[in-house]
């Protein structure tokens, strides 16, 4: 018992002047990012959640009316249809452009002539900006001067509205976007390929495995920390996606309906016709489906991802 009494009234070491010092500086240092956070991206989401339950004008007039936005929300059919076209968008572009990524990364990691040059070549489209990389493509896919349709017209076939046809539009984006992350995703993935020791693939090349045993079993199980990182940075990048269809897609085209996305959606209702509320229930609407994914990659990584 005077053990334990001892023990319980031993006072605390004070800090000392240096160790002082040392907090505050740190303090210092983190505190730009600290406040930066706040004020770019903690204060707007608490404000956003709060003009979610309110009718908002074009002055930032708040009207309280509780779930009213929401419950509009569920029943705008618009609403779905941008989230089914978001889906289509996501479903193919991020399995396709994963595996364009891998295979492209698993080229480059060989010992082949240029492969600085190749690099930056398809790295180039992911810091071009997004405004001019539309452009460039809407101007490729011009149903009367495009040179897709040149090339087709040269061949004896038959120029087609690629961007004005609701069957095609949509996937001719999903091209352009394909064209602009795989090589970002490449860069990432050949970054951790060169992780990965050469020790496996000698033991393994003695076992007497090929490349392409040596490939799907030490390459891709030793990958899938950054193949997850990947994969879900991608789903979400591609359910936030917008400014290349904004630019590429009129909305007095026949394809708008059925290449809007829910961000763009988004942001008609927020600054075309000014309902900040209504605008503000949909991005909540978004961030608790990119969430709720998230959510479920994070689980089922545990039976997939190695990172041993």
């Amino acid at each position: 018992m005077a053990e334990s009494k001892a023990k319980a009234v031993v006072p605390k070491k004070r800090a000392s002047k240096r160790a002082k010092k040392d907090w505050f500086a740190a303090y210092v240092f983190i505190a730009p990012v600290t406040i930066g956070l706040f004020v770019f991206y903690i204060w707007p989401f608490i404000q956003n959640v709060w003009f979610s339950f309110n009718d908002v004008n074009k002055f930032n007039v708040t009207t309280f009316i509780g779930l009213q936005n929401y419950v509009e929300l569920i029943h705008d059919k618009e609403v779905w249809k941008t989230f089914g076209n978001t889906l289509k968008y996501v479903i193919f572009t991020v399995p396709v452009g994963l595996f364009l990524s891998i295979f492209i990364a698993a080229l480059l990691n060989s010992k082949i002539k240029g492969t600085s040059i190749y690099r930056t070549l398809y790295f180039l489209p992911s810091v071009t900006m997004a405004a001019a990389v539309a452009m460039v493509w809407k101007w490729i896919y011009n149903e009367k001067m495009g040179i897709l349709n040149s090339a087709i017209r040269a061949m004896g076939g038959k120029g087609h509205g690629w961007l004005t046809d609701p069957k095609t539009a949509l996937f001719m984006i999903m091209i352009v976007g394909l064209w602009m992350t795989v090589g970002y995703n490449m860069i990432i993935l050949l970054a951790g390929m060169q992780g990965i020791s050469k020790s496996y693939y000698e033991a393994a090349a003695i076992d007497g495995a090929g490349s392409i045993q040596q490939f799907f079993k030490i390459t891709i199980p030793m990958l899938t920390p950054t193949i997850f990182f990947v994969m879900i940075t991608s789903i979400i990048s591609g359910f936030q996606t917008f400014d290349v269809i904004y630019m590429m897609i009129a909305k007095t085209s026949p394809a708008y309906a059925d290449t809007q996305t829910v961000v763009m959606l988004f942001y008609r209702q927020a600054f075309d016709y000014g309902y900040k509320g209504y605008a503000a229930a949909i991005s909540i609407l978004i961030f608790a489906v990119i969430m709720i994914v998230t959510v479920i990659q994070l689980v089922g990584q545990k039976k997939w991802v190695n990172y041993d």
